[in-house]
């Protein structure tokens, strides 16, 4: 059926080029955008002013002489009416004229007798000729693997897929105009490294030809942040895409977006009181109040964020003190609990697999989770208190993770030595363990001021929208079809 849809509108193609019409021309007439026309309605109608409008026909009914058209662009959706008293090429629009094609039409506004609100045209010519029917004439479009596939059908079937994507343009507009209103420089950082650093992940490998260079994509962009506190700058942001070589699932993703910024002479307890600010900014901008839905929870944004303690959370529901559980107790506690570890995982990939298991899924409304175990976190400042522990901070919600900082590890020592660490877990196998990087370590040694730094990605936004993070990117990635 799609077949001979398309080759029917292929034969008014011809019938196009045959009457020497252009089906696709450069440029066509638009002097006023529908929806501006609608809010303007009045003052048009009584002006009799000529306007030209141009969109997609998503509306087609043939009564003979007259034709009544629903004409569609990004502001907005009019009705327009084609008499053949008032139209040259009035036969040829008739004969090639389909729901779907764009359309550039003049003329001036009234209401019909029905009191609708509608173009009378006195011009009107194709804009772009449509080879296949939108998605509401031949299958509609619910299959969520056709939506993510074929996302411009989605836009055109589903308003409220338009809506999510301006919602999520919001989001991002609102953190970074919240941090450059603090004084926050935004900037750009490389995302070809030759030494993938930042976090726990497996990078994608690509190459260089001019340089003949192997480089890894980015797994985030804290070290060169980083190195712009130790070149000068205080208070420093970045929003990029972030590639992480991990599997898919409704929380993950392999490339996305990801915002971080450090701020110079301040800690993780400053972070949390700037975070939550930021946060409910964020909140209030996508969604206009400060409350939303995680499934069959009402999830508050607007209180004053709870504190929880990681080791304490950790023994009530592990049974087990993650600081002085020796590494076979912790393997044995995560397969307790369902996980199935690597035999290359050391201690901070084992504490967090039981605490992702057992603490996390409990944390439903907006908390600070602080204060883990060092082997959870190679590049936080470790805590004045309890040198096993390290200054940071995770945003928590929804029994999800939805953003992390801390206070930064400066001391080049220290950091060495973690470094060293993780590389003897990539030596036993460890694939996500971080790398040593002297480029940084030797930024570390000229000296980094007390900073804090904090990072946040689109899976935000997915839980404010109560969807899976795929979804709610405009062109997720996608296995090829066969």
């Amino acid at each position: 059926m799609l077949n001979d849809i398309r080759n029917e509108r292929l034969k008014k193609l011809q019938t196009l080029k045959k009457r020497g019409v252009d089906p696709y021309p450069a440029r066509v007439k638009r002097t006023i955008l529908i929806g501006e026309a609608r809010r303007g309605f009045a003052t048009l109608e009584k002006s009799k002013k000529a306007i030209a409008i141009a969109g997609r026909v998503v509306g087609f009914r043939d009564q003979g002489k007259v034709i009544f058209a629903d004409v569609r662009d990004e502001s907005g959706q009019i009705q327009i009416v084609l008499k053949k008293d008032n139209l040259k090429n009035f036969d040829l629009l008739k004969s090639v004229l389909d729901l779907g094609d764009f359309i550039s039409v003049s003329g001036s506004v009234f209401k019909t007798k029905k009191g609708e609100e509608s173009i009378e045209v006195k011009y009107a010519e194709i804009a772009a000729k449509s080879l296949r029917p939108l998605p509401s004439e031949w299958h509609g479009l619910e299959d969520i693997e056709t939506r993510l596939r074929k996302r411009y059908l989605d836009l055109l079937a589903n308003p409220e897929a338009r809506e999510l994507f301006q919602k999520k343009a919001i989001f991002w507009d609102t953190a970074r105009n919240f941090l450059k209103a603090d004084g926050f420089l935004e900037v750009e950082t490389p995302v070809f490294e030759t030494v993938p650093g930042g976090a726990d992940a497996e990078p994608f490998k690509t190459h260089h030809n001019a340089l003949d260079t192997d480089f890894y994509l980015r797994i985030s962009p804290e070290l060169p942040l980083k190195k712009l506190l130790v070149g000068g700058f205080e208070k420093v942001f970045e929003i990029g895409r972030i590639f992480r070589n991990e599997g898919i699932d409704k929380e993950h993703l392999q490339d996305y977006t990801q915002l971080e910024f450090y701020w110079a002479y301040h800690d993780y307890d400053d972070l949390m009181t700037l975070v939550q600010k930021m946060y409910q900014a964020i909140v209030k901008g996508v969604t206009g109040k400060l409350t939303t839905v995680c499934g069959d929870k009402k999830i508050n944004w607007g209180k004053q964020w709870q504190k929880v303690e990681y080791v304490a959370a950790f023994k009530k529901a592990a049974k087990l003190d993650p600081v002085k559980a020796s590494h076979t107790e912790l393997l044995k506690k995560a397969k307790a609990f369902g996980s199935e570890p690597e035999k290359s995982f050391g201690r901070g990939r084992l504490i967090d697999l039981i605490f992702k298991k057992t603490v996390r899924p409990t944390l439903i409304q907006p908390c600070f989770l602080i204060n883990p175990p060092v082997d959870v976190e190679p590049l936080a400042k470790r805590s004045e208190k309890n040198l096993a522990l390290v200054e940071r901070v995770q945003v928590v919600a929804c029994g999800t993770e939805l953003g992390k900082g801390f206070s930064e590890l400066n001391d080049p020592i220290d950091q060495r030595a973690r470094f060293e660490e993780q590389m003897k877990l990539r030596a036993a196998g460890d694939k996500e363990a971080q790398r040593l990087d002297e480029d940084f370590l030797e930024a570390l040694e000229y000296g980094m001021p007390p900073a804090a730094g904090f990072g946040l990605s689109e899976r935000l936004f997915a839980v404010l929208m109560d969807k899976p993070v795929r979804e709610t990117v405009i062109f997720p990635l996608m296995r090829p079809r066969k």
